[in-house]
């Protein structure tokens, strides 16, 4: 088909190309020309056009995100006259990542005090108390992420030791699904909470909690978790799944 595929500018600089039919290695010459007039290149494809995808995947084009919309959602691809070619190792990484899964991680840290109750936050954004943490950012370690969420949230400068526990966090509620992953905070005097200066827009109040308190302030795959938590003391580095074994 001779406008199979097509090139249309769409803004300055921008071309943005379309096919029906055309494989991948026509797809992939037609970026290359539209390359070097453009400065970016681009494909719209539908969310359920799985061959569509692939195409665009292996023509060079790097997966950007979905664009929602009325018609129908789409999965933006692009590429710029600055990426590396994805015949360097640079650029076929670089294309890699930009499609392959990616799962948000959150860390937390399981501090107690002499008497084995938990440091427990209760949240100004849900009912429920938890582990004091938060998402690890983007190129973020883990360890070093619970350390600053700590300091942030409560203003303490408390050490992250070894991993205690992986606990998968199935799809839930609106959330995609994550890894919470519980380092060991130690144990401290139960004065630490006089030091502790709350961000009030996250944290309402912060508490030592013996486990029948755990039981009653959590969620129940909360609570779960902090148990497997204390178990993993004892028993070594555990792996749970929204908190069950």
């Amino acid at each position: 088909m001779p406008d199979d595929p097509s090139v249309e500018t769409v803004a300055d600089g921008v071309a943005r190309v379309r096919w029906t039919h055309a494989g991948t290695d026509v797809v992939r010459a037609t970026v290359e020309d539209a390359l070097s007039t453009h400065g970016r290149v681009e494909a719209h494809v539908g969310v359920d056009d799985v061959a569509g995808q692939r195409t665009a995947t292996w023509s060079g084009l790097r997966k950007e995100g979905v664009r929602r919309g009325v018609a129908g959602d789409e999965v933006v691809y692009a590429r710029l006259d600055s990426d590396a070619s994805v015949g360097e190792p640079d650029g076929f990484r670089a294309l890699l990542n930009s499609f392959l899964p990616r799962k948000r991680a959150i860390a937390q840290m399981l501090v107690r005090d002499d008497r084995g109750r938990v440091l427990l936050c209760r949240l100004t954004y849900k009912r429920d108390w938890d582990l004091p943490g938060g998402v690890v950012e983007v190129g973020e370690s883990p360890q070093l992420a619970v350390v600053r969420e700590v300091a942030e949230e409560l203003a303490l400068d408390l050490e992250a030791r070894s991993l205690l526990l992986t606990d998968w966090l199935p799809p839930w509620g609106g959330w995609d699904d994550a890894l919470c992953l519980v380092f060991d905070g130690g144990v401290h005097d139960p004065s630490v909470l006089d030091r502790v200066v709350r961000q009030e827009r996250e944290i309402r109040d912060v508490a030592f909690c013996d486990p029948a308190e755990v039981e009653e302030r959590c969620a129940d795959f909360t609570a779960r978790r902090v148990r497997a938590a204390l178990e993993a003391l004892d028993a070594g580095t555990s792996y749970t799944e929204s908190g069950r074994g």
